[in-house]
């Protein structure tokens, strides 16, 4: 298991953020999408991973309702993936939206992402809906997990 350093980043930090989003997802996003999709919301969150001051990864999440936090995009580059990386942000989301007050953590997935599917199963989360996403044209499972309990 890689020891990365988890930390709670400022809005100085979304061009590194996007930058790692764009390494591994399609289609890329610009700086702007993250900003429009933050506007108006509640208690936003980004973390970043670092290994050896080398990102690794990251996680986006806000409040999705009052008791719920929503777990937006957690991203692993590939060089540090299968190392624990995404375990570690997960809990260090979890962690964070339960100091806040919390009763629920979120998440959505596309069917095709197996890793994070098996993941957020490992990690506890429960399968709480799922629905099509005719943009990309593949299902998005839900998954919620209580915190503090």
């Amino acid at each position: 298991m890689a020891d990365a350093i988890i930390d709670v980043v400022g809005p100085d930090e979304l061009p590194l953020i996007v930058e790692m989003y764009n390494r591994i997802f399609r289609p890329t996003k610009p700086i702007e999408a993250f900003q429009r999709r933050f506007l108006g919301r509640h208690n936003v969150l980004q973390l970043v991973a670092r290994v050896k001051d080398k990102p690794a990864g990251f996680f986006l999440g806000f409040e999705y309702k009052p008791n719920t936090f929503y777990a937006w995009f957690y991203g692993v580059q590939p060089e540090f993936r299968r190392s624990g990386i995404g375990s570690q942000l997960m809990e260090a989301a979890q962690s964070w939206a339960a100091q806040q007050g919390y009763g629920f953590i979120r998440l959505e997935c596309h069917n095709a992402h197996r890793p994070m599917l098996h993941l957020a199963i490992e990690l506890g989360y429960n399968i709480v809906g799922i629905h099509w996403d005719a943009a990309r044209n593949d299902n998005l499972i839900a998954f919620e997990k209580p915190l503090g309990r």
